[in-house]
């Protein structure tokens, strides 16, 4: 399936992991709509509307206004992790509150803004960027691990009730650790990120999803891999990335 001039609607995707799956879309030939709360740098092709999913009010406007045509893929990369690993001792509730907006109601706003314009495709594909933590609960990250959690359950809920044959729902995770811009941020200067991932080991699985090569059941979460390859967390669950030294 040619994926020239078809469109897509990334959330999140100015850095990261949601950057990644942006350009390899364009660089497909689709027309991707990225909404983030800061610009992408060298934006390129990409089209960009500013969203913050801390206000409902104005991230729906945002939403509903990027999906008035109808869309073959959207993409949920939005995350807040916090400052820092921390126990939930020492987590303020101002913390946690950003971590349901932006990760879990965030989500929902996503899910209802652009469901009606992927099913006019027939099928639209709705790809969401998931973690491990899903799986393994760790020290220092229950908020994020607590809403990331329900955010799988959101979508595999959904995945059930909507018509596979209009929408279809994958989604993704990272084997390790991804070296992103929100990473750095909470790492010391020195830090060697010789053994993380790039977020461009996204982009083959990305593209595969949406052509229609792939042979992925609705529903499925895939662990990628470094050098781009997946495999089903029915296969094998992801390895924990819990780590006290990190805290």
């Amino acid at each position: 399936m040619s994926l020239i001039g078809r469109k897509a609607l990334v959330v999140g995707g100015s850095t990261g992991i949601g950057r990644a799956i942006a350009e390899a879309w364009s660089q497909a030939g689709m027309e991707v709509t990225v909404l983030s709360r800061s610009q992408p740098a060298k934006q390129g092709n990409l089209r960009w509307m500013a969203v913050d999913l801390t206000d409902d009010t104005l991230a729906h406007a945002a939403l509903v206004e990027a999906s008035r045509e109808p869309l073959h893929a959207v993409c949920f990369a939005a995350v807040h992790y916090g400052d820092r690993r921390s126990f939930f001792s020492e987590t303020p509730v101002s913390e946690w509150r950003q971590q349901l907006e932006v990760n879990l109601n965030g989500l929902w706003l996503t899910l209802n803004a652009t469901l009606p314009a992927l099913r006019q495709t027939r099928p639209g594909m709705f790809l969401n960027v998931s973690s491990e933590v899903v799986y393994n609960g760790g020290p220092g990250r229950s908020g994020y691990a607590a809403t990331k959690a329900a955010c799988a359950s959101l979508i595999h809920s959904v995945s059930q009730e909507e018509n596979p044959e209009e929408v279809q729902f994958v989604s993704v995770l990272p084997a390790g650790m991804v070296d992103s811009a929100g990473i750095r941020r909470r790492r010391p200067a020195d830090f060697d990120y010789s053994s993380y991932m790039r977020p461009e080991s996204f982009a083959s699985i990305a593209v595969e999803l949406v052509s229609g090569r792939d042979r992925i059941r609705n529903g499925e979460s895939l662990i990628v891999h470094a050098d781009g390859s997946w495999q089903s967390i029915q296969d094998k669950q992801p390895e924990s990335q819990s780590d006290r030294s990190r805290l």
